[in-house]
């Protein structure tokens, strides 16, 4: 568990699938993303964090923000699963219900996760990744200190989809100019 100021990034319950998937189906959230997900999909992408964290000691957590919501999102780090000249490594990412957009939960999320993987899973650096068009995720990576590198052709998206396009951010732990431990 990872305690902000606001929020706490915690494991799974049961009774966040429910929120989650209602969330993933939602368009306008997954407008960056490979399409809306079924509530089998969501619920896989959960057993996917929890398995993680089983694994690494971290993972995307379910975070809540106590006085506002039980559970208004994904945010957290996982290791990256397709090959490019980056790879191997380990990303930041947040996916948050519409409703908690434009209140910094994102940037106070990712950034206790980042902290996190430095601090206590002694990573040397963490990435992050967007389509070219998702200019509010690249505000949160900028907030958060990272720095924009390489655009890169998504492996993981088809050919021909405008989101097949992104870009790379990246942070070092400071003092160290190393790559990912």
């Amino acid at each position: 568990m990872i305690k902000t100021p606001r929020l706490i990034l915690r494991p799974w319950r049961k009774s966040d699938l429910p929120v989650f998937a209602e969330q993933n189906a939602d368009p306008v959230v997954m407008r960056f993303l490979a399409g809306v997900l079924t509530r089998e999909a969501s619920d896989t992408y959960v057993a996917r964090a929890e398995q993680h964290l089983a694994e690494t000691g971290f993972c995307k957590w379910a975070v809540e923000a106590p006085g506002v919501a039980p559970f208004i999102g994904a945010v957290g780090l996982s290791r990256l699963t397709f090959a490019a000249s980056f790879t191997p490594a380990v990303e930041v990412a947040w996916r948050l219900h519409r409703r908690y957009w434009g209140h910094g939960y994102a940037t106070e999320a990712a950034g206790a996760a980042i902290e996190d993987g430095f601090a206590r899973v002694g990573l040397w650096e963490i990435v992050a990744l967007t389509a070219l068009g998702n200019l509010a995720s690249m505000r949160v990576m900028e907030r958060l200190g990272m720095t924009r590198t390489i655009e890169f052709d998504h492996p993981g998206v088809p050919e021909g989809s405008p989101l097949r396009r992104h870009i790379l951010y990246r942070l070092s732990r400071v003092g160290t100019g190393q790559a990912l431990a």
